[in-house]
């Protein structure tokens, strides 16, 4: 034994003293620059989602609820929207955990809420290098990187809390294992796939299940097994997926209503009306019948609906959605030379056998990209930063593409076509500038400059004899200029301090600024605390919709009732149970608007004076209504 324990530590002596120069080495079957190459663009990327994260303007309702379930286990759970679970937000909470687990471990701050997606994105850039190097070498592994890294749309949304960045994260682990899969034709690892994935819908619920048809075809073409054993891996590995998607909807549908909060955005407190329903079928239907869950929305919403708070919402379904305007100035820079790619590939390996590993990830990144573009272009209701989980897909295939070129780059014809992407590529995104309101009036001439030249020294540059067109130098001009639009696109993301929901090359005053987010939300921490000296009652305030509540438990973590849930229209709290917190001096206060066809609102009006001036929400009048003893 004690030889053993020697051994033991000896071993375990030298695998410590060996790792610092290990950490930056490639692996043995890497060439030695790959490493060091991945890790720079991944610390980029790390420091373009951190920059000034602990003054980011948050999404206040995510921000709200990941507050309200860091204070206690029974909100973590179940998803609490406010501090006293009375309703839950109206997603799966799977996103919110991480969120919620930091804001428990570092206290309340805003970086402490965007750490998680900073974490999330930077992983999301490793594994997809992953994933995309085990089917198409290291080179298409750091390119598919790159242009993750450089993507606007993914920058934005790494640098603020919605839930796309965790959905990405695991669906981009599903592709990794499923790239595992098809070398080895191992079942353990399709079904970890199918595990990613189940994990994935906790974070963003059905959109997860868009990415199964690209890992199922693309294990059934190329895994090595017999069809037979192929077709029963891919049913495995989606009853998995079933199993492990429905099961938190599961434990909470057999819990007592009694025992958890309501669930938002239904009529009948279920969560699976929830998912499938209010964040499922409607989600593809257009106009007021989008939340029909959540019942009529609240009046304010109405008019903020009709006023078009968002450009993104006024960009109607067509199957060219994604091609231009702000949608295509998010994530469509690549997306010309990503389909070039993976044409190309597809044509050059036709003559290989099914299990042909990059014609494999073509299959794989190509499906995924097609459904993902599909669903997207035909939504009812798409904010900016969905159409991040497109990113993946276009860097994979322009990664594909690049080492396809390379392998043949003494091919004129592989030459061409690498001259022809960074063309169109660079020719589209100039055709995207267009219809930006804050271009920088350099950017079109330089990028065009940059175009021609990496074009001239592909197509001339060997023999000239200046630059050999097969070189590296060559082929990363060519990759720098295709990169350079949504590179400073990013850029300017970080330096104006976008988030999530701004689109590149949008001016600055069209956005929440996060000198303004700050303001706002030092204004409603001191009108609730002005509301608890006053009054005495244990809720401070209640609020028509947990939109208006939002920001006051983001500012303060106070219970600040939701009346109505998401957009007020939900039966909880019931008129009784309201009129019971009044009588029982729970609440007294409420903010509400001065016009309403709510009957709980219609009541208040009725029964409690006004108590302080009306203010502007979205282009309804919000009043404060005083429901003090005298109020009956």
């Amino acid at each position: 034994m004690g030889a053993r324990v020697q051994r033991s530590a000896a071993w375990l002596r030298a695998a410590l003293a060996g790792t610092p120069g290990r950490f930056w080495r490639s692996p043995a079957d890497q060439p030695p620059w790959a490493r060091p190459a991945l890790l720079a663009i991944a610390a980029v990327a790390g420091l373009t989602y951190a920059w000034g994260m602990d003054g980011a303007a948050l999404e206040a309702f995510y921000g709200a609820a990941a507050r309200s379930m860091s204070m206690s286990w029974h909100n973590f759970f179940f998803g609490a929207f406010d501090p006293a679970g009375t309703v839950s937000v109206d997603k799966l909470p799977g996103a919110l955990w991480p969120q919620a687990l930091s804001l428990r471990i570092f206290g309340f701050h805003t970086w402490a809420i965007v750490l998680p997606q900073v974490i999330e994105g930077v992983l999301t850039i490793l594994v997809l290098y992953r994933a995309v190097r085990r089917l198409a070498g290291p080179l298409a592994g750091l390119v598919a990187a790159a242009v993750v890294a450089s993507s606007p749309v993914t920058v934005a949304l790494n640098r603020g809390n919605v839930a796309d960045a965790l959905l990405i994260l695991l669906i981009v682990l599903a592709a990794d294992a499923t790239s595992e899969a098809l070398s080895s034709g191992r079942l353990r690892s399709l079904l970890a796939a199918g595990a990613w994935v189940g994990l994935a819908f906790q974070a963003k619920m059905t959109v997860a299940w868009l990415v199964l048809p690209a890992l199922a075809a693309a294990y059934l073409l190329a895994a090595p097994a017999r069809p037979r054993v192929r077709l029963g891996h891919v049913a495995l590995a989606g009853a998995l997926t079933a199993v492990v998607s429905l099961s938190w909807m599961t434990v909470v549908s057999l819990v007592p209503q009694h025992e958890r909060p309501y669930v938002d955005g239904t009529q009948n407190d279920s969560v699976f009306s929830q998912t499938f329903d209010y964040n499922g079928l409607a989600r593809l239907r257009s106009g007021s019948e989008v939340f029909a869950g959540a019942g009529h929305p609240a009046q304010f919403l109405v008019h903020l609906s009709q006023a078009g708070a968002s450009p993104i919402h006024k960009v109607a379904p067509s199957w060219h959605r994604l091609l231009s305007g702000p949608f295509g100035r998010d994530d469509g820079w690549l997306l010309p030379a990503a389909l070039l790619a993976a044409v190309g590939v597809l044509l050059a390996r036709r003559s290989k056998g099914r299990r042909d590993p990059p014609r494999a990830a073509v299959v794989l990144w190509g499906i995924w990209l097609v459904v993902l573009g599909a669903f997207f272009s035909a939504g009812g209701y798409a904010n900016s930063y969905y159409v991040a989980a497109l990113t993946p897909a276009i860097g994979a295939l322009c990664g594909v593409g690049v080492a396809a070129a390379w392998r043949a780059r003494e091919s004129r014809t592989a030459q061409a076509a690498l001259a022809a992407s960074v063309l169109t590529s660079v020719g589209y995104g100039i055709y995207l500038l267009g219809g930006g309101t804050a271009v920088p009036g350099w950017l079109v001439p330089v990028a065009a400059c940059a175009a021609a030249a990496s074009t001239l020294t592909l197509a001339v540059g060997g023999r000239l004899g200046v630059l050999r067109a097969s070189s590296p130098i060559a082929v990363a001009l060519a990759l720098g200029s295709a990169l350079l639009l949504p590179g400073v696109a990013s850029a300017l993301i970080v330096i104006r301090g976008l988030g999530p929901f701004a689109a590149p090359f949008e001016r600055s005053s069209a956005t929440v600024s996060r000198a303004q987010a700050q303001q706002a939300r030092i204004r409603d921490a001191e009108a609730v605390e002005q509301l608890s000296a006053t009054y005495a009652n244990p809720i401070p305030l209640a609020t028509d919709s947990s939109i208006l509540a939002a920001p006051f438990i983001l500012a303060t973590g106070r219970e600040i009732l939701p009346i109505g849930g998401f957009q007020g229209g939900i039966p909880a709290p019931t008129l009784a149970q309201l009129q019971r917190y009044i009588a029982d001096g729970r609440v007294r206060t409420f903010l509400l608007p001065t016009t309403s066809a709510d009957p709980r609102i219609v009541w208040i009006h009725a029964h409690c004076p006004l108590l302080g001036g009306a203010a502007d929400a979205g282009g309804s009048a919000t009043a404060l209504y005083d429901c003090g003893a005298e109020a009956g």
